[in-house]
Formats: structure tokens, C-alpha cells, sequence
């Protein structure tokens, strides 16, 4: 039962209910954030209530929570009966968390004088109803953000005692990031009317053009809208690497397909499937194949077989049976259909035509209901059978949960390797974390390899990069100086070269960079601060 319930509330929001296609998780790690009560007397700041758990969410998903996502809490007030905007109380909120089955709940306030901005949040375990000593942090107006973000550390602190990742971490992985951006986003998020999201969420995006997730809501939004060449567009935007891909690529994924660009679409489907094949985005990727004429049946195959239950996989897999001759097995398939929607009027249409005249079966009429919106699909069959149904939905959570099952599936093969062989996957991983800019899970794959051998020179030379880009000058120099110490490497001795820069150590920057040009001759980034430093009248030996 556990996940299910999850999986319940983000599916039935979106009109579908996949019940069997996400693993099990493990326990303790499903977080409902609340909106914080407004406790000033301005309610032109509302949009911070909302704001809050979505900055709370995103910080706490990369520190190894799954928070559960602003959709699925609203589709659990409509399932209670309860509007979008209901402040519960304790009971009810339990009750709500019950409905999401949510391990944990953050409940808070805030308030301001115009000059401060001060947070406040309690954490309510739900199995033992036991509410946790209230957190406060507080700092300027323009510095909103860096007290959410100090929040959502102290929060991360209570949650897993363990918890190794610094405070500046999480200040830094939200650094850059306009507080008028992120207020224009959650407006978006918010707004009730279409043209006055899609203008809020534009001002977002212009303000921050790095701000994906506004880049995200911007192409959602015009989806809904069915401005189907911007949401492609706007999508399309969003880089590859960036952890809102997956989701930006199914969507456009749909925009290409409404749009009857069949080739891009399958593309982008087959982007999102290499990293994770949920069964809605094989099944995507097998109807795009068939509209291009293409033998869909092996994508059919593979998403009927992680989710059996699901009537439009096995309808999509009667076509394609159909179309190679296999009448029997298409049979067998609508039938399993009609056994788990005996509403379906189109599927029950189509078993009469492979009943009456298996060997030539014809187009029954499509029905009003059909789960095709013919309006979007320009597709039209030769071979008179209906069209492949596509998924419109990405489930967000049962792809999260998917990722948490292989992350400690990973985590549990490489716990079995020597130390030495397990800190330098890990390292090797923060490494790529931080080259994405994803700071805060470098530094966990960073002190996960110091635990494993704490001798992992490139692991310091990690720790080292991300307090650099915190702002932590005394440490990052401590981590890289650990370093060197340990084994000489051009990581560790580029960050002391720009600390010392910084510090206008101008000859100990040279020799610093100096080593570091010993080591990788060709390092374009030890070249281009060789040049620097000499810009500024200090020879590098």
C-alpha cells in the first residue's frame, strides 16, 4: 500500500491511474511541505505561502527526500472536498498526509516588517504524531531566498541527523536566482487565469533565463493553452542536463506530436526512456514509431509489461498485433482491455470487428469518448484500424521513486567495491553533479567518498570546489591544502590559485598555477587563469 496512494493522487489528477508502476521506496523520505501562514497584515505577499514548499521541495529532492510536488497536494484537498486554497489544521493536515502517505509534514508561518523577513517551520511526524522543536531563520527582504534555502538545511538537519552537507551548500545551490523571478513564478503557479499565468511566468523567464523550472511552467502553460510550436519551443530551451529535462522533453514530446512532427516527437520520448523507461513514455514512443508507419509492437510489448493493468498499453498493443497479422494475440489483448475498462465502447467496437472478420478486421466508429483527442492528432490510418492512444502524463512520482530505487540499488553495488574503488565513483559522480551545477548533490557524493576513505585526495579537491562556490574562503582553502597534501592534483591547486587571486596573493596565485601546468600541461582552465594573473603584472614560472 505504500507509494500506491502516492501514485493514486498524481495519477488521478491527470486522469489516469497507474497502480503498479513504481517501486517500492524506502521508508521515512516522503515529505509534505504545507504553504506557510501569512502572519502579516499584507496580503500582496501571499504568493510567499506557496512559495516556500516549492523552494523546500527543491532543496530537500537534491538533498535525497522525495517532497511531494505542489500537483498531488492539490489533488488530495479536491479528493477531501477541501479548495486549493484551505489552510488546514493539524488534524486535517494529518489527514491530508494520510491521503499522500507522507512520512513527514513541514508546517510554518512567516512574517516581515518590511525590512526583515523572518521564517519559522515545525516538522509533525506522521506515524508518531510527534511535532519537532521549531526552526527560525531571518535576514534581510532581498535575501528571502537565502533564508528559505538556511530553512530547508535546518529542516534536511532534523530529518536525517546524519545529514553532512553544509548550510552554505544549500545558500549557494539557490545563489544567483532574482527573488522578482521567483515571485513571478509562483504567481504563475498560482494564477487562475491562462493569459495572466503565461504573463507572470514570461517575467519570470525573462528576469532568469537560467530559472528552469519558470522555463518548465512557461512551456506547460502554453501546452495547456494548446499553443502547442511554443510549448515545444519554450521547452526545447531547457538543457539537457538540467534535472527538469526528463519532464520538459515528454511534454514536448506531445507539443511535436500534436503538431504531427512524428520524428521529433519520438526523439524526444526516446530521450526521457534512455534515462528511465516508464511505461507511459515507451508507449509514447511506440505510438510516434507507428505513426510513421513503423512496427510499434515492441514498445507496446515492453509497456504492457510494466504496467499489465493498464487498459490503454494492452488497446495499443491489440493495433499493432492487429496490424502484423497476429489476431489472436490482438484478441487476447483487447479482451484483457475490455477486462479492465468494460466501459471502453471503442475497445469493445474494435473486438467485434476481430470477432465478425479476423482476417480483415474494419474501422468501428470512434466513439465521443475516445481516448484519442482526434482535435490534436492530424494522423490518419491507411489500414483502417484505430489510432494508438498516448499518454498525456508524466508521472513525476512514480519517475522519482523509480530514480531513488536505482540511485540506492547503485549505491548498494558500489558499497561492495574496496574503499578506495567506492570513493572514486563517488567522487567521480560529484564531479559530474558539480559540473552541472548541482552543488548540493555534489557535496553529498563528495562526503559519502570521505566516509568510504577518507584518504580520497579528489574527494577534499571536490569539498574544496563547492565551499569555493559558497563563499566559504577559510574551508575551501583548508580542503584544497588537504589535498595537495594528500596527492598533488590541478583541482585542488586551481582553487587555491583563485583564492589566492582573490586575496591579492598575487606570486602565491602563480605558483599555485604554476604546479598545477606541471601537472596538466593542457588544462584550459589553469591557461586561462595563467593569464590572468600575468594580466594583472605577476610572471607565472
Amino acid at each position: 500500500m505504500r507509494a500506491f496512494l502516492l501514485v493514486v493522487a498524481v495519477s488521478a489528477s491527470c486522469g489516469m491511474m497507474a497502480q503498479n508502476s513504481v517501486p517500492e521506496r524506502s521508508p521515512g523520505r516522503l515529505i509534505l511541505a504545507l504553504p506557510f501562514d501569512n502572519h502579516t497584515d499584507q496580503p500582496n505577499l501571499d504568493w510567499i505561502s506557496e512559495a516556500i514548499p516549492e523552494v523546500l521541495n527543491r532543496r530537500l529532492a537534491s538533498a535525497g527526500f522525495l517532497p511531494i510536488s505542489r500537483d498531488d497536494r492539490l489533488y488530495a484537498l479536491d479528493h477531501l472536498g477541501l479548495p486549493s486554497t484551505f489552510q488546514p489544521s493539524r488534524a486535517s493536515a494529518i489527514r491530508l498526509a494520510q491521503t499522500l502517505d507522507a512520512d513527514y509534514i513541514i508546517v510554518g508561518s512567516f512574517s516581515t516588517n518590511g525590512a526583515r523577513f523572518q521564517a519559522r517551520a515545525q516538522v509533525l511526524n506522521v506515524e508518531s504524531l510527534h511535532m519537532s522543536a521549531p526552526l527560525q531563520e531571518e535576514a534581510d527582504m532581498p535575501h528571502l531566498l537565502d533564508v528559505l534555502n538556511s530553512l530547508a538545511w535546518g529542516l534536511a538537519k532534523q530529518l536525517d541527523p546524519q545529514f553532512a552537507v553544509a548550510r552554505n551548500t544549500f545558500v549557494a545551490a539557490g545563489a544567483g536566482l532574482r527573488v522578482d523571478a521567483f515571485e513571478n513564478y509562483t504567481r504563475g503557479l498560482v494564477e487562475p487565469d491562462p493569459d495572466e499565468q503565461v504573463r507572470h511566468l514570461k517575467e519570470a523567464v525573462r528576469l532568469d533565463p537560467t530559472f528552469s523550472p519558470a522555463l518548465l511552467a512557461l512551456g506547460k502553460a502554453y501546452f495547456a493553452n494548446q499553443q502547442f510550436e511554443l510549448a515545444a519551443a519554450t521547452l526545447g530551451r531547457m538543457p539537457r542536463n538540467d534535472p527538469n529535462a526528463r519532464e520538459a522533453d515528454f511534454d514536448r514530446g506531445l507539443a511535436y506530436f500534436y503538431l504531427g512532427s512524428y520524428v521529433k516527437a519520438e526523439d524526444a520520448f526516446a530521450f526521457v526512456s534512455q534515462q528511465l523507461p516508464l511505461p507511459e513514455v515507451v508507449n509514447n514512443q511506440g505510438v510516434t514509431a507507428s505513426r510513421r508507419g513503423l512496427d510499434a509492437t515492441s514498445f507496446f510489448q515492453q509497456a504492457v509489461g510494466a504496467d499489465p493493468n493498464d487498459p490503454d498499453y494492452q488497446f495499443n498493443l491489440a493495433v499493432a498485433l492487429t496490424r502484423k497479422k497476429d489476431i489472436a494475440g490482438a484478441q487476447r489483448a483487447i479482451a484483457q482491455t475490455l477486462k479492465l475498462r468494460p466501459s471502453d465502447t471503442e475497445a469493445e467496437a474494435f473486438q467485434a470487428t476481430l470477432r465478425i472478420e479476423p482476417q480483415h478486421p474494419s474501422t468501428p466508429a470512434a466513439p465521443a469518448s475516445s481516448r484519442v483527442n482526434a482535435a490534436f492528432d492530424p494522423a490518419a490510418k491507411a489500414d483502417n484500424l484505430p489510432l494508438e492512444r498516448i499518454k498525456r502524463t508524466f508521472n513525476e512520482a512514480s519517475f522519482r521513486q523509480a530514480a531513488l530505487e536505482m540511485e540506492q540499488m547503485d549505491e548498494a553495488r558500489l558499497a561492495t567495491l574496496p574503499p578506495q574503488k567506492h570513493a572514486a565513483a563517488l567522487t567521480e559522480a560529484g564531479m559530474r553533479f558539480f559540473d552541472q551545477g548541482l552543488i548540493l548533490e555534489a557535496e553529498r557524493e563528495f562526503q559519502a567518498a570521505l566516509v568510504a576513505d577518507g584518504g580520497n585526495a579528489d574527494a577534499h579537491a571536490g569539498l574544496a570546489l563547492v565551499r569555493e562556490r559558497g563563499g566559504d574562503i577559510q574551508e575551501a582553502h583548508a580542503q584544497a591544502d588537504e589535498s595537495v597534501k594528500m596527492k598533488p592534483n590541478a583541482t585542488a591547486y586551481l582553487v587555491l590559485a583563485r583564492l589566492d587571486l582573490q586575496a591579492n596573493q598575487k606570486p602565491a596565485a602563480a605558483a599555485d598555477v604554476s604546479s598545477a601546468l606541471q601537472l596538466e600541461p593542457q588544462n584550459a582552465a589553469a591557461h586561462a587563469l595563467r593569464q590572468q594573473i600575468e594580466s594583472k603584472g605577476q610572471p607565472v614560472p
